[in-house]
């Protein structure tokens, strides 16, 4: 396979990414969103590298998921303690929660 493919469909995920991140309302979906937008720099960072035919880009693409994976649970964790104080996880409701 062709790896301009594998930027065509990485620029199709970071699409639909930012696409979601804007429309959406919910703060869970939109963090799933940032999740595929991630995702979709990887993609284009591996494919990067295999086209340099070095190991950079999926070095960085690794550090990317580790950095993923811990605002994955920072911002899960800001939710539920919303959820649990407003019964919403809309975007919208989130300037109520200030000091």
């Amino acid at each position: 396979m062709n790896p301009i493919n594998y930027l065509y469909l990485s620029a199709l995920l970071f699409t639909i990414g930012g696409a979601g991140v804007l429309v959406r309302r919910n703060a869970i979906i939109v963090f799933m969103c940032v999740e595929l937008m991630l995702n979709a720099c990887n993609l284009a960072f591996v494919t990067f590298a295999r086209l340099h035919g070095n190991l950079d880009g999926q070095i960085i693409a690794f550090f990317t998921m580790v950095v993923a994976a811990a605002e994955v649970v920072v911002g899960l964790a800001i939710i539920v303690t919303f959820f649990r104080s407003r019964h919403s996880a809309s975007v919208d409701d989130a300037s109520l929660m200030k000091l």
